[in-house]
């Protein structure tokens, strides 16, 4: 399950964990105009673990998640 947020300068988007037990603590994906940051609490360490990612960066994974094995370089979006 998911939801999606419209905040001022933010789209906010949460994954909750479902299924059989041990369910993973839920995710927030912050999408700003510069970078997005994906966040979740680790009950290990009691603290909130934060990565960001530039967007070409997000456009990598993105590519990536769609590529066999291998080493790859995208070439620069067209402006």
């Amino acid at each position: 399950m998911f939801s999606i947020e419209h905040e001022f300068d933010a789209t906010v988007v949460t994954l909750i964990d479902e299924g059989k037990a041990p369910l993973l603590e839920d995710v927030v994906i912050n999408a700003f105009e510069e970078c997005v940051t994906i966040e979740q609490f680790d009950p290990r360490t009691d603290g909130l673990q934060k990565v960001t990612l530039s967007m070409a960066q997000l456009r990598d994974l993105r590519a990536a998640l769609n590529l066999p094995e291998g080493v790859y370089k995208l070439a620069a979006p067209k402006a």
